[in-house]
């Protein structure tokens, strides 16, 4: 779905942003241009970033339990 109407950024496109390394929205907003111009899509972005940032964490924390338990 498009988050940001103006820039025509979708959530997919801030996933991948987030699985190359960014964390924060000022983040997006530099690399994205997320909310940098009515800045009504802030909130919507901010939840899909901060929900892919908490799955990553979940699946690096599956991944590391999974090689603990193999070794």
């Amino acid at each position: 779905m498009i988050v940001c109407v103006c820039n025509n950024i979708s959530d997919r496109e801030i996933r991948q942003a987030v699985d190359l390394g960014l964390s924060s929205m000022a983040e997006l907003r530099r690399d994205l241009g997320v909310a940098t111009c009515c800045g009504k899509c802030h909130s919507c972005a901010r939840e899909v970033l901060n929900d892919h940032l908490s799955a990553s964490v979940v699946l690096q924390e599956t991944v590391l339990m999974r090689a603990v338990l193999t070794n």
